[in-house]
């Protein structure tokens, strides 16, 4: 029960190694200001050439920075992933979500936040990048949520698009399910409200019990999220596409990435064995998984890089 309401509560958290240190001398990094709410880190190798490539990251669902850390929850995930694919001669962009600044600056209005608002600012990092023309390829990887953001940004001047731990199914979808694991007596109230989000109309909620799910101000967000299919979507793209997901994942199980693959058969399935959500090896039991969420010094796993690095080699 635990394991579950962690997924949960983590999976809908949109606004709302033990190992010795790794040598940061084996890449350069720069912070990099694309505009007042976009700011992010770019990682790049210490030998740079014309045949140098660009991934530009992605982060997932809530407050997220571009190290993949939110107040709450320090794992480093995407800040480990972004120096390892430089060690091995890959530039990397990660940037912190727009909702970062906005909270700097206590302008967060969690009313007005549309997942629109989040293509448009992966669109304009491409562009930022692109413009520069001092790349070989331009790569985007989303990670979570990050993934239908990508989808959505990526046949815009970019070379190859990367799934990671994305879901295959609409938001609601995937609510739904997780309500009827954990809570199916609020199935059928639940269903209701998503058809009314999904009709594009907000409602009054009166089960205080769904107000992390369906507090007025965050219904706006879920009507801009709930219409985008990333099954539809990811046919869309005309670049090639990897798909990753990992048989550890708490949140985004394997059979969402297999549903991307039907969608786009000739796309790369990669499932990595006892990689979890945020690219962790995880060898124990659900505890160590979640653990592994709040340690700042736990690796990604080395199998999640090569699968990302002998893709872009063969682009």
């Amino acid at each position: 029960m635990k394991k579950s309401i962690f997924a949960f509560l983590l999976l809908l958290s949109n606004l709302g190694f033990s190992q010795e240190k790794k040598d940061l001398t084996a890449v350069n990094k720069k912070e990099i200001t694309i505009n007042p709410l976009l700011k992010g880190t770019l990682y790049s190798p210490l030998k740079e050439t014309k045949k140098t490539n660009l991934v530009i990251l992605i982060a997932g669902s809530g407050p997220t920075d571009s190290d993949s850390n939110q107040k709450v929850m320090t794992n480093n995930s995407l800040k480990y992933l972004s120096e390892e694919l430089s060690k091995n001669n890959q530039a990397v962009f990660s940037y912190d979500k727009r909702i970062i600044a906005q909270m700097a600056a206590g302008t967060v209005n969690e009313a007005r936040l549309s997942f629109d608002d989040f293509i448009n600012d992966a669109k304009e990092v491409i562009r930022f990048f692109k413009n520069q023309k001092k790349y070989n390829k331009i790569i985007v990887a989303g990670h979570s949520e990050g993934s239908l953001i990508g989808m959505l940004a990526a046949n815009e001047n970019t070379d190859a698009f990367i799934s990671l731990a994305g879901a295959g199914r609409t938001i609601d979808a995937v609510l739904l399910e997780q309500i009827e694991k954990q809570a199916p007596f609020l199935k059928e109230e639940v269903q209701k409200d998503l058809e009314i989000l999904k009709s594009g109309q907000t409602f009054e909620l009166k089960n205080k019990m769904l107000a992390s799910l369906f507090r007025e101000s965050v219904q706006p967000y879920m009507i801009s999220w709930i219409k985008y299919n990333p099954q539809n979507e990811i046919k869309k793209l005309q670049v090639p596409v990897l798909i990753i997901n990992g048989t550890k994942d708490l949140q985004v199980t394997v059979s969402e990435a297999e549903l991307l693959k039907k969608a786009k058969p000739e796309a790369k399935l990669m499932v990595i064995d006892n990689m979890n959500h945020i690219f962790k090896e995880i060898k124990g039991d659900d505890a160590e998984n979640m653990g592994s969420y709040s340690d700042p010094n736990l690796a990604v796993t080395e199998k999640l890089v090569t699968a990302i690095n002998l893709f872009i080699k063969s682009l």
